[in-house]
């Protein structure tokens, strides 16, 4: 479920004392019923996505909409590694305050381009760029209203000129309506079928 940015905002995250110069894309309720101190039981669930998927969702359209990107970004020369994290724009990590920099990182992800910048108990960051965009995957662990609590996505951005712009207007119908809805429910697939492992632990 999409929420108000507010959602985001009001929570007291680390990540607005880092990031203040990328604005808020989406805000999204995970299907993750879980208790206190799951949170990083969910990062490990989106760090171990399978490194040869094309896409990050098993959705024949999401998963055709990722291969037609990665191959535009192919031909444009949008994915090249002087246009991402470290070298068109400096990692996110160069501004952490000492206590978050000296702190856990969390673990890359495998099937998608993000890397960890750091992890708390309630908070995961992830960082990717590109020519397009340097964007902030924000995973945090909230009460979910009903004495539980589940996970809740923010999608951060920094478009890169023109370009940028027009890129993220151009595929956000296709997020919205295909992309998300596919993402939402791998999730909660991929979450439930760990609940016995967690209720082993």
């Amino acid at each position: 479920m999409r929420l108000p940015n507010s959602a985001h905002t009001s929570r007291p995250w680390r990540i607005h004392e880092i990031a203040g110069d990328f604005r808020i894309d989406d805000v999204w309720a995970l299907p993750t019923p879980g208790g206190p101190d799951d949170l990083a039981w969910l990062v490990r669930q989106f760090a171990n996505g399978d490194p040869e998927a094309a896409s990050p969702v098993s959705s024949p359209v999401a998963s055709f909409l990722f291969a037609v990107r990665w191959k535009l970004g192919k031909l444009l020369g949008w994915d090249k590694d002087d246009s991402g994290v470290g070298a068109r724009v400096p990692t996110l990590h160069d501004r952490l305050p000492a206590d978050l920099r000296d702190g856990p990182r969390g673990p890359d992800t495998a099937s998608t381009p993000f890397t960890s910048v750091y992890q708390t108990h309630d908070e995961w960051v992830a960082e990717m760029g590109n020519r397009t965009v340097h964007a902030l995957m924000h995973i945090g662990w909230v009460p979910d209203g009903a004495g539980g609590y589940r996970g809740q996505m923010a999608v951060l951005v920094k478009p890169n000129g023109l370009l940028g712009v027009a890129y993220m207007a151009a595929i956000k119908p296709f997020r919205y309506l295909l992309v998300y809805p596919a993402l939402l429910r791998t999730i909660g697939r991929e979450w439930q079928a760990g609940a016995a492992e967690r209720s082993a632990a």
